[in-house]
């Protein structure tokens, strides 16, 4: 029932080509603006140490965004949903007896950061170039620090979120965006320049 009623949300369609954007066209108005380069997470850089086929430069980088059509919309949102659905969150301390540890679910159990890469990697496997999902680091009205993933497309961004089985637009979400990695480099991270305040009133839990 949810992911039709996911499915049933009319989605408007902002096309830009190849061409346009390689010649610096603006990008859509729903696009995240990043800035300077800005320290790696340290549970991320573990992670690239220990899985660096998951890091470095990253193809295919200088490809426009995808379209976002029902086709795609569908694809990530059934994603979306059955990560959510199999993971059970457990934090880094009860599973691995430390803070902070980056790494894809073990016996369907992990944080934040290990739902986004599984979704990073379901989604890869799905067609979708890795310059377009993005891991990205945002605080919650609390303060607290959480991890999602970004998905760009030539619509703007979309956030796939372990706390919402919405795929929502970046600006509709009740967070600060903070940092997010490099499209053309997976172990670098690019300060969030454009960040929207939070919506207090989208706080669903």
């Amino acid at each position: 029932m949810i992911f039709r009623r996911f499915l049933g949300v009319t989605v408007v369609l902002c096309l830009h080509s190849a061409a346009a954007l390689a010649a610096g066209a603006a990008l859509p108005d729903d696009a995240m603006m990043v800035g300077d380069p800005i320290k790696q997470p340290f549970g991320h850089k573990a992670f690239c140490e220990r899985q660096p086929e998951e890091c470095g430069p990253t193809a295919d980088a200088s490809e426009a965004p995808p379209v976002l059509d029902d086709a795609l919309m569908a694809k990530v949102a059934k994603i979306n949903l059955a990560v959510n659905a199999e993971i059970q969150p457990v934090s880094d301390q009860a599973l691995y007896g430390q803070e902070e540890y980056w790494t894809f679910p073990t016996d369907n159990k992990g944080d934040c950061e290990d739902y986004a890469l599984l979704k990073r990697a379901r989604l890869h496997a799905a067609g979708i170039p890795l310059s377009d999902l993005l891991l990205t680091v945002v605080n919650k009205l609390d303060g607290t620090g959480h991890a999602i993933l970004t998905l760009r497309t030539a619509s703007g961004d979309f956030v796939l979120d372990n706390l919402d089985w919405r795929v929502r637009r970046w600006t509709e979400v009740p967070y600060r965006f903070v940092k997010r990695q490099s499209p053309t480099n997976a172990s670098e991270w690019l300060e969030i320049e454009n960040a929207p305040e939070p919506l207090v009133s989208s706080v669903s839990r």
